[in-house]
């Protein structure tokens, strides 16, 4: 990454980690998966119980792994949260985001599942979008032996995962499905038009497959790429979080405005000097204490819990 002149003194060390050269997609995963490894095992579960859980898979789809987060020993019946991790719809696996499914859990007391769902080139659209919704149908389906609210289903995504959660909530909407109670998008990925540099536009390649003709291709999915959606109402609360050093920054900004432009109640904060990525990567900045801060707040607003302390 070439130096921002506004990015904070606190994310330098680290900015560089944020460069990640997915047109070698096979180096770039050996290179992921071994930090993924060393981030998971530094991960704690203390007071957090996991369990391996799978949703159907849509017609002939594979069922879909989720892992299913819940306080231990908390009994009742709780909100949850579906989790969807980023990594350009190429990268990533489910446990890695678990840095925040984490926080979720400990800090407000509700259930997390969080979605393994297939990646791209070898599964692109609609297959990983399939993965998300399937898992969205399950959680809601079984909620009485997950022991959780359907009333208080709320989503979550980042970057490739915030765009792939605001794909199942549109869908949810028209195709009548589980009422989601909110929306928390991390800097998400929510259109295929926007963007800079070659490395958006080989993202979107590999997840909407060979056939896609590119920026002015008129035939893709508002599933696929949400900012296409040419109705926007009718949608949760939603909260957005967007990064200043960001490729995907404008698009995040202008998505909140359309949602708000069609009576959508948003959260919108954008971060100084943070980039794509800063809050994983440097969890314990204060910046990142901020965005992890803004998006809890948000979440125990929308989903009637106490307010969390400071």
């Amino acid at each position: 990454m070439t130096v921002h002149p506004n990015l904070l003194p606190e994310l330098a060390a680290v900015a560089g980690a944020a460069d990640i050269d997915i047109a070698d997609l096979a180096s770039a995963r050996r290179v992921t998966d071994d930090a993924s490894r060393r981030a998971i095992e530094a991960l704690s579960y203390e007071g957090v119980d996991v369990t391996d859980i799978v949703a159907p898979g849509l017609g002939d789809d594979p069922d879909v792994p989720i892992r299913f987060l819940r306080p231990t020993g908390r009994g009742g019946t709780l909100p949850v949260l579906l989790a969807i991790h980023g990594g350009g719809f190429v990268l990533g696996r489910a446990q890695e985001f678990e840095y925040f499914c984490l926080e979720v859990v400990r800090e407000l007391g509700i259930a997390v599942a969080n979605v393994d769902y297939r990646l791209a080139p070898e599964t692109p659209f609609p297959g990983p979008l399939d993965d998300c919704y399937a898992a969205l149908l399950h959680v809601s389906s079984s909620a009485g032996e997950l022991g959780i609210d359907p009333g208080l289903l709320a989503v979550a995504g980042s970057s490739a995962g915030g765009g792939l959660a605001a794909g199942i909530v549109l869908r949810a909407r028209d195709e009548g499905g589980p009422p989601i109670a909110y929306q928390l998008l991390l800097s998400p990925a929510v259109d295929d038009r926007a963007g800079t540099g070659s490395t958006a536009e080989l993202v979107w390649r590999y997840y909407l497959g060979p056939s896609y003709a590119g920026r002015t291709d008129p035939g893709v999915s508002a599933y696929a790429a949400p900012a296409r959606a040419t109705d926007l109402s009718g949608l949760p609360p939603t909260y957005i979080a967007a990064m200043e050093i960001d490729p995907v920054r404008n698009q995040d900004i202008e998505f909140a405005v359309r949602l708000l432009d069609a009576g959508v109640s948003v959260e919108l904060h954008s971060h100084p000097g943070t980039f794509h990525g800063s809050f994983e990567f440097a969890p314990a900045a204060p910046s990142s204490a901020r965005i992890r801060d803004g998006m809890l707040g948000g979440l125990a607003r929308a989903l009637g819990l106490a307010p969390r302390p400071g």
